[in-house]
């Protein structure tokens, strides 16, 4: 009986190192769904709301709408992120960007997915509708629904779904016109112009950045329809061109005089001679140096366009 004794204690495991085996494999789990929401991309999304709620309130924002605005979309935003994943996760477990992630690597299931996805888009709606107003929970509706219902499973049939993705892409800034003004006007139209356009050629570059991987997946986008690229580099120079005259038109609208229109026409005319440098080499350089600068694009776009604001 000794040795069977010995042989037990030699192969038991100290119960510190169950509980620390435990409290990481705990620390792991809220980490992938932390992933899930995607806070960094997310980011954009919240900057791009506080701006049109500054927009459209020039003399200050209340603290508690600012707060439950920025609170019920981020919760949104990171929902709808989540329940993409989860109708993704075949694809995204064919593509080499996002194999890691965690539904498509199997490290959270699907169905947890889901209900992560669900219910951090719920309490974002109601924290709109509660501690807003409905109108922002509405437009916060539209947006989820028009990502995860419309353009999620159009994605896989036509290289087209990049346009209809860029709707509820740039509804962000209306949700902010609406929390604070409580209506739609055309204000808030000029705003959702402006990221509409900007999303093109910034997703084009994605997409031919990593054209490869969407090959694999099956995902017909643009530079995977037609590999050789120069309807991509078309398409990208026609976006940007159209976005400069829309970024002007804020100054039409009340929103902003001449400080904004430098700035606009300097960020402007570099986003159209790096989409023609892009549609004229088609490279992996070209593209990422596009890519790079629309992500500073928009930052400093609704910084100038706040500060006129508040300076009018």
């Amino acid at each position: 009986m000794k040795p069977v004794a010995h042989a037990a204690a030699a192969t038991s495991v100290p119960s510190t190192t169950r509980w620390d085996s435990g409290v990481a494999r705990s620390t792991h789990r809220a980490a992938d769904f932390a992933t899930l929401a995607k806070p960094r991309l997310n980011s954009l999304v919240l900057a791009t709301t506080a701006a049109g709620l500054y927009l459209a309130s020039p003399d200050g924002v209340a603290i508690p709408i600012l707060l439950h605005t920025l609170l019920g979309t981020a919760l949104v935003a990171g929902g709808a992120a989540a329940l993409n994943q989860v109708w993704e996760r075949d694809t995204d477990a064919l593509m080499q960007r996002t194999r890691t992630w965690p539904i498509a690597s199997g490290r959270l299931r699907a169905s947890d997915g889901f209900w992560f996805g669900m219910g951090l888009s719920t309490t974002g709606l109601v924290e709109l509708a509660m501690g807003v107003n409905l109108l922002s929970a509405v437009v916060a509706a539209l947006t989820l629904g028009g990502y995860v219902l419309v353009y999620t499973p159009l994605k896989r049939r036509t290289s087209l779904a990049m346009l209809v993705g860029a709707i509820p892409g740039a509804l962000p800034p209306v949700i902010g016109w609406v929390a604070a003004s409580g209506t739609f006007t055309l204000p808030a139209l000029v705003l959702f112009g402006i990221v509409f356009f900007w999303q093109m050629p910034h997703f084009l570059a994605i997409a031919w950045l990593h054209r490869d991987d969407y090959r694999a997946a099956g995902i017909p986008l643009l530079p995977v329809v037609e590999p050789d690229g120069r309807r991509t580099g078309r398409q990208a120079l026609l976006y940007g061109a159209t976005l400069w005259p829309v970024s002007l038109m804020p100054t039409l609208v009340g929103l902003a005089g001449g400080f904004y229109i430098v700035v606009a026409t300097v960020l402007g005319l570099t986003l159209i001679a790096l989409s023609a440098r892009f549609a004229r080499d088609r490279s992996i350089p070209a593209a990422r140096r596009l890519f790079l600068f629309s992500i500073t694009y928009l930052p400093l776009l609704w910084g100038a366009l706040v500060a006129d604001r508040l300076w009018l």
